[in-house]
C-alpha cells in the first residue's frame, strides 16, 4: 500500500484526492498539509480522509510511512518542497508548472537523480483519449512532415481571479496565462511536435489591472526545417475554445478531432484525398481508450511506476522542457528579440532572480485576498 501526503489544499488538490481515491487497494492518503490548516481539515472532512493535518511540510519529512507526495502549492514553492521530499527519500508528483524558473527545475532534477526516486510533473491533459489518439496518429508519419502547428490555449478569468494573494505576481506565480494556463497545451505541443529552434513573442495585459503579469500572449515558433507554429495563450477568451491543429504536407489532424487531406489537381488546386482521410480516421478509431483520464490517469501512471510496472510518462526532464519553451516566450516578449533554443544558463530569464529583474510589470498588484469563499473551479477544454 502506497502511503500518500498532499501539500497544499487549494482547489487543484481536490483532483489529486479524487484520483487517489480511485485506487483504494493501491494507495491511501495519510496526511494533508497547508499553511491554513482549516482548509486541510475541510478537505479531510469532505473526502472522509483519516489523515493527519500539518501546517509545515517539514514536519512530514521524517515520516517513514509516507511514500509519495503530491505538491499542490503555488509555483514559487515547488522547488523547495520537491527537493526536500526527494532528499528525504519520497516520490514526488508536482503540479504544473514544474517550478518558477529553469534553475529551480535543474535543482529538482538533480535531487531526483541523487535520490533515485520518481519525480513526475502534472500534465493531466496528456492523459485524455483525444490527445493520446492524436499523438498515435502523428507518430505514424502518414501526414508527412508537419509544416504548421496552431495552438489555441483560450481561457477566461474574471478580474477578481487575480485578487488572490499569490496570483498575478512574478515573484509568487512566476507569470501569467502563458505559464499557468497555456502550460497544458504548450506541454502537449512540445510532446507531440518537439521543440522549435527559436521563438518570437509578444504579450500584453488587456483586462486585469490587478496583476503584474500578462493575460494574453502570442508566440511564433520556427523549426530548423522551416516549419512554423503559432501559440496563443489567453485568459480573455470567452467560451474557452481550445484546440491544437497539426498541418502536415499530406493531411491535417486536430484536437478536437478532425481530419482533412488534400491532393493536387493538375492546376495545383486541391481536391479531397478521401483514401488518406479514411485511413487516418480508421487509425484514430482503432486506438484503445484509456482506463483512466486526467489527474486520475496520471496518478495511475505514477503509482504503476512506484510499483515497478513501467516508467512515468512525464518526468522532470520533460517538465523542464515545457517550462523552457514558456521561458523563451517570456524572454522574447520582454526583450523584443527572437530567442534561440535551447536556452543557456546565461539567459536573463533562466533564474528566478533574472525573471524578477527583467520581467515587465503591466500593472502593480494592490489587492490581496488570502482565500476565496468559493473554491470550486471550472475546467475548460472540449476535446471530444
Amino acid at each position: 500500500m502506497i502511503k500518500v501526503a498532499i501539500v497544499g489544499s487549494g482547489s487543484i488538490s481536490n483532483e489529486h484526492i479524487k484520483g487517489y481515491q480511485q485506487f483504494p487497494e493501491r494507495c491511501e492518503i495519510v496526511a494533508l498539509c497547508d499553511i491554513y490548516p482549516e482548509k486541510a481539515e475541510k478537505l479531510a472532512e469532505k473526502y472522509n480522509l483519516k489523515a493527519d493535518i500539518y501546517i509545515d511540510y517539514k514536519e512530514m519529512l521524517n515520516r517513514s510511512d509516507i511514500d509519495l507526495i503530491s505538491v499542490c502549492t503555488p509555483p514559487y514553492t515547488h522547488e523547495e518542497i520537491s527537493v526536500a521530499f526527494l532528499n528525504a527519500g519520497k516520490h514526488v508528483l508536482v503540479e504544473k508548472p514544474m517550478a518558477s524558473s529553469l534553475e529551480e527545475c535543474d535543482a529538482m532534477n538533480s535531487a531526483q537523480i541523487k535520490s533515485g526516486k520518481i519525480l513526475s510533473v502534472v500534465s493531466q491533459n496528456r492523459f485524455t483519449n483525444p490527445m493520446m489518439k492524436v499523438k498515435a496518429i502523428l507518430d505514424t508519419k502518414l501526414m508527412g512532415p508537419i509544416v504548421h502547428t496552431q495552438v489555441d490555449s483560450f481561457w477566461w478569468r474574471g478580474h477578481c481571479y487575480y485578487d488572490l494573494w499569490w496570483r498575478g505576481t512574478w515573484e509568487k506565480e512566476g507569470g501569467g496565462c502563458t505559464l499557468n494556463h497555456a502550460v497544458h497545451h504548450i506541454d502537449i505541443f512540445h510532446w507531440m511536435n518537439g521543440m522549435p529552434a527559436e521563438i518570437t513573442a509578444i504579450s500584453t495585459n488587456t483586462s486585469h489591472d490587478n496583476a503584474e503579469v500578462e493575460d494574453l500572449s502570442i508566440a511564433i515558433g520556427r523549426y530548423s526545417n522551416g516549419s512554423l507554429a503559432q501559440i496563443t495563450s489567453s485568459v480573455v477568451h470567452h467560451g474557452e475554445e481550445q484546440q491544437l491543429i497539426f498541418q502536415g504536407k499530406n493531411a491535417r489532424v486536430s484536437v478536437p478531432w478532425k481530419v482533412e487531406a488534400s491532393k493536387s489537381k493538375g492546376n495545383g488546386f486541391p481536391e479531397p484525398d478521401e483514401e488518406l482521410e479514411q485511413e487516418l480516421q480508421t487509425l484514430y478509431e482503432q486506438q484503445p481508450n484509456l482506463s483512466y483520464e486526467g489527474h486520475t490517469g496520471q496518478i495511475d501512471n505514477v503509482l504503476s511506476a512506484i510499483e515497478g510496472k513501467g516508467t512515468v510518462l512525464v518526468d522532470g526532464i520533460q517538465g523542464k522542457e515545457t517550462l523552457e519553451l514558456i521561458t523563451a516566450i517570456y524572454q522574447s516578449a520582454n526583450t523584443g528579440q527572437t530567442v534561440k533554443l535551447p536556452l543557456i544558463k546565461e539567459s536573463p530569464f533562466y533564474t528566478r532572480d533574472g525573471i524578477l529583474k527583467n520581467a515587465r510589470h503591466f500593472y502593480e498588484k494592490n489587492t490581496h485576498i488570502e482565500n476565496f469563499s468559493e473554491n470550486e473551479i471550472t475546467v475548460g477544454g472540449k476535446y471530444e
